[in-house]
């Protein structure tokens, strides 16, 4: 076992154009590794204190892109987007931030027994980008924040009562169907057209297709705008959904577990309080939990049953 490694609690600018920041955290690398590689983890923690994150990308791989929005404390909304340059399993994780401002950002993970130490660097383009970012966005601060929230959060997942985004709608339910079936359910324009939404006018299982269709509810028109931006057939597909003429935009993922002949599906429904749901209630969480409870259990299950009949 390695000796332990002195925590550093601020972070540094250790040259004209570099912050860095290390920590000893209470998890094994394993877990460690997770919570950065995988969106269900990394929306709760990452950012300064206040910030909330919907993800609509996150590839961890070599040339795999990762992209989401932060919210910000002051209702402001911040894109990001950053493409892996390295991956190594357990050990490091290297990306560009290609939307403003721009760095490179490398994070090494180091076995300390049941710990692990975490040595977190961001590198910028010059000495002038550097202090422009310290002084306008208070990069130091936030990221010596951010690095304590992932250390809290660590210890919810541990602990087994992980703090996810209470604005999510989560739902898991088992059918009594194959995966291939469900797949085809959620996938297929014309199956979709027979429990879901009957408006689809075009759909395709494919990253980068984006459909736009009306629903006419309680006396009002909702334009819904999809873009589809994750498809592992038979497993997973995600898709960043959208109202026209609102503001905000949510994250749509289903997957898909088989177990038997039976298919275990995972619903996550991200970004919901990005709609501006005190202007608008229709659209908060409260009715899209009824919505989604009304196409689980009945909808879908029905059709699916029916298909098996």
């Amino acid at each position: 076992m390695l000796p332990e490694k002195e925590n550093v609690d601020t972070a540094s600018a250790t040259a004209d154009s570099e912050i860095i920041i290390s920590r000893v955290l209470n998890a094994p690398v394993e877990l460690v590794w997770d919570v950065w590689t995988k969106p269900e983890h990394i929306k709760n923690w990452w950012g300064p204190n206040g910030f909330t994150n919907t993800v609509f990308e996150m590839n961890v791989r070599v040339g795999g892109t990762w992209d989401f929005i932060m919210h910000g404390p002051d209702g402001k909304d911040y894109k990001n987007k950053s493409v892996y340059k390295e991956i190594v399993k357990y050990k490091r994780i290297v990306f560009e931030h290609i939307s403003g401002p721009h760095f490179v950002a490398t994070i090494e993970f180091e076995k300390q027994g049941p710990k692990t130490f975490l040595k977190w660097q961001m590198v910028f383009d010059s000495k002038e980008e550097f202090l422009h970012v310290i002084k306008t966005f208070k990069a130091d601060e936030g990221l010596k924040q951010n690095i304590h929230k992932l250390e809290g959060y660590l210890q919810k997942v541990e602990s087994k009562n992980p703090n996810m985004n209470e604005d999510s709608v989560v739902f898991e339910r088992t059918f009594n169907a194959p995966v291939e079936k469900v797949w085809k359910a959620i996938t297929d324009i014309d199956q979709m057209r027979q429990w879901y939404f009957p408006q689809l006018e075009q759909f395709k299982p494919e990253v980068g297709f984006e459909t736009q269709f009306n629903v006419h509810h309680e006396g009002k028109d909702y334009l819904h705008i999809w873009k589809i931006t994750e498809v592992v057939p038979l497993k997973k597909i995600s898709l960043v959904w959208k109202y026209g003429g609102y503001s905000g935009q949510s994250l749509l993922r289903f997957e898909l577990f088989a177990e038997g002949g039976k298919t275990k599906l995972i619903l996550t429904h991200d970004g919901i309080e990005t709609f501006m749901t005190k202007k608008y209630p229709e659209l908060g969480k409260e009715n899209f939990t009824k919505g989604w409870t009304q196409f689980m259990d009945k909808s879908l299950k029905e059709f699916l049953e029916k298909a098996s009949g």
